[in-house]
């Protein structure tokens, strides 16, 4: 068995929904400052739908896949459906990821909910905080350094000039 499916490589190679929404409704940005993987989603929503999703990510390939394939998965939902997205699911989606690349899948999660949170914030509703997503936070992808989170700062500083 191959250690990608064709989905994530597909989704790897021909991301959707890549690029930034001037005016989103909610923005969610996520990171992890061991593998150095961000992602940010932005959702346009209108009458409770997502009517539109683009995402900004810096990461491996199954950060890239995980995130396209998230953004599918959302568009043209309501966003009571959406809020239920699960990492579990996203990885389903891709056809699997390996264990030590399921952190990605965590990611598009939680930079969904993050946007979804942004975008009730922003509405003045007051959201119940969902557990963290089921996943592990990078075991083995990459050791922790001092240049990662430098990295990470740095990504971020350059995505809010978006």
């Amino acid at each position: 068995m191959a250690l990608y499916s064709d989905k994530v490589f597909d989704h790897f190679r021909n991301p959707r929904n890549v690029g930034y929404i001037e005016d989103a409704d909610g923005v969610g940005e996520v990171g992890n400052t061991v593998c150095g993987d961000i992602m940010k989603m932005y959702l346009k929503i209108e009458n409770d739908i997502i009517v539109d999703v683009k995402f900004e990510t810096f990461g491996c390939g199954s950060a890239i896949a995980s995130s396209s394939m998230a953004t599918e998965m959302i568009k043209g939902k309501p966003v009571e459906e959406a809020m239920q997205l699960t990492n579990k699911a996203v990885a389903e989606a891709l056809d699997g990821l390996p264990d030590y690349k399921m952190h990605c899948s965590v990611l598009a999660e939680e930079a969904i909910q993050a946007a979804l949170n942004d975008y009730y914030k922003k509405k003045g509703i007051a959201v119940e905080e969902k557990e963290k997503a089921d996943g592990p936070a990078c075991p083995k992808c990459c050791e922790p350094s001092v240049a990662a989170e430098e990295l990470a700062d740095e990504i971020r500083k350059n995505l809010k000039k978006n």
